[in-house]
């Protein structure tokens, strides 16, 4: 007997806009700048700090004045994000100028030699997300776009999050995880989604996950709403589970899903327990939010 449910873990990252992005982009880039300038003092090195430039502008454009309103506020905005979209710019300039002097640098020490090799890997990933940051910034201020979720990049030290829009319209960032789990309230199985893709999609392979874990498939299965569909009722009924309830019919008939009314009644109050577990994933086991960096570090 198994219960599935998705929910949302969110990544470890702040609320984000275009204008904190550049933000982060121009400082971390410049951190990374200096580090390399203080390592190898003995080279030439030319960058401007523009950090302060830079915060001083995401912040204007996060608290713009409210008395500003229409199109006096849609003007000096797109003025303050064209000035930090300009130091951003300059500042990726600088990265291209170091990264290409890294490549020449031939270190003897062991020490130099894998700093300068992690320094390197880590200024060509910054300046890509930083190119994305800029792309998604043109596209939405300055042309009025609006920029597909799987085109958005989040966060630039969080590279692998997605947008997850809910129902309610409450919008999250993370991934979506659809959790399998048993009688004991013990999670049999769980699966971190790339996306947000739709509850529908996901019987078969729920199923099909058991039947490679344990051997078999449930000999009952109980699904939310959002899983339920006339296709998915056939699949599980194929794959040797008796009985399947999805909390929402969607048209499908008692009969069709379970041996009875009061079969299909157990199960629907069965599956309501994943909520309570899911809870005490969240509250009890810090599962809200994933705080080990980077996508491994988030698997894991």
């Amino acid at each position: 007997m198994t219960r599935t449910d998705c929910t949302v873990v969110e990544a470890n990252i702040h609320h984000p806009t275009d204008s904190s992005l550049l933000w982060d982009c121009v400082r971390v880039i410049t951190r990374l700048m200096k580090a390399v300038a203080d390592r190898f003092p003995q080279e030439p090195w030319h960058f401007h700090d523009r950090t302060r430039r830079a915060k001083k502008r995401a912040y204007q454009i996060e608290f713009l004045p409210k008395r500003k309103k229409g199109e006096l506020r849609t003007r000096q905005r797109e003025k303050l994000y064209r000035d930090v979209v300009k130091a951003t710019e300059e500042v990726c300039e600088y990265g291209l100028d170091v990264l290409g002097k890294l490549k020449k640098l031939t270190p003897t020490d062991i020490m130099d030699v894998a700093f300068l090799g992690a320094a390197e890997s880590e200024l060509r990933g910054l300046l890509a997300s930083a190119d994305r940051v800029l792309d998604q910034t043109r596209r939405r201020v300055f042309h009025g776009e609006t920029v597909p979720a799987d085109d958005k990049l989040v966060s630039i030290f969080e590279t692998h999050t997605s947008i997850i829009i809910k129902k309610n319209r409450e919008t999250l960032f993370g991934h979506k995880i659809c959790l399998t789990g048993g009688r004991s309230s013990m999670i049999l199985d769980v699966v971190i989604e790339d996306g947000n893709p739709n509850d529908a999609t996901m019987v078969a392979r729920t199923i099909n996950r058991q039947i490679e874990i344990y051997g078999r498939p449930p000999r009952q299965a109980s699904f939310d709403g959002g899983f339920a569909s006339k296709h998915n009722l056939e699949i599980a009924k194929e794959a040797g589970v008796d009985d399947v309830m999805f909390h929402k019919k969607c048209g499908l008939e008692v009969d069709d899903m379970a041996k009875s009314p009061w079969v299909y009644r157990k199960l629907r109050n069965f599956r309501a327990g994943i909520e309570g577990c899911i809870s005490a994933l969240k509250r009890a086991f810090g599962m809200a939010r994933a705080t080990w960096r980077g996508e491994r570090g988030f698997k894991s």
